[in-house]
């Protein structure tokens, strides 16, 4: 596998996540990846990303998380596979999630029943913690709609 490049425009270090995702210790990178997400946006005191985040995220880094996410899946996960994903399903999250596994039997899952192994479907992580956080505000489906589509207008926007 060719290495990928840890760039940041914001002086990110994604050494520990890449060997997380080495190691395959897939819940772990999913949590780093949601940890590095908040600390490149500066949003770690508040804990979430909000649209105005969202937005500036820097292309680099999303380009970055994607890339090692893809590499170390073979293909099988990672912010692009969502995206293409979404755009298959007319951009109708309720549909991409049941596609992703992130529903099943119509129910939207907590973050602690996600599928953290290769098992999971197409596209399934990374979740960043952000889907579980949902669950209390509304419902994935409300919230995750609207911060999903933020996400994939970035993801657009950085050619991802």
């Amino acid at each position: 596998m060719s290495e990928v490049e840890l760039l940041s425009d914001v002086g990110a270090d994604y050494t520990q996540l890449r060997d997380l995702l080495a190691a395959g210790k897939w819940k772990e990178a999913d949590e780093e990846t949601g940890r590095i997400m908040l600390k490149v946006a500066s949003r770690e005191k508040e804990g979430y990303l909000d649209s105005d985040s969202l937005k500036k995220l820097p292309c680099t880094d999303l380009c970055t998380l994607d890339e090692l996410w893809v590499a170390y899946s073979q293909g099988c996960f990672g912010f692009s596979v969502q995206k293409r994903i979404y755009e298959e399903v007319g951009k109708d999250f309720t549909k991409m999630c049941d596609r992703i596994g992130w529903r099943q039997a119509g129910s939207w899952l907590n973050y602690s029943s996600l599928t953290f192994n290769t098992d999971a479907p197409l596209g399934h992580l990374p979740g960043g913690g952000w889907v579980g956080s949902f669950s209390g505000k509304g419902g994935v489906g409300v919230m995750g709609s609207w911060w999903y589509s933020c996400l994939a207008s970035r993801l657009v926007e950085c050619n991802i």
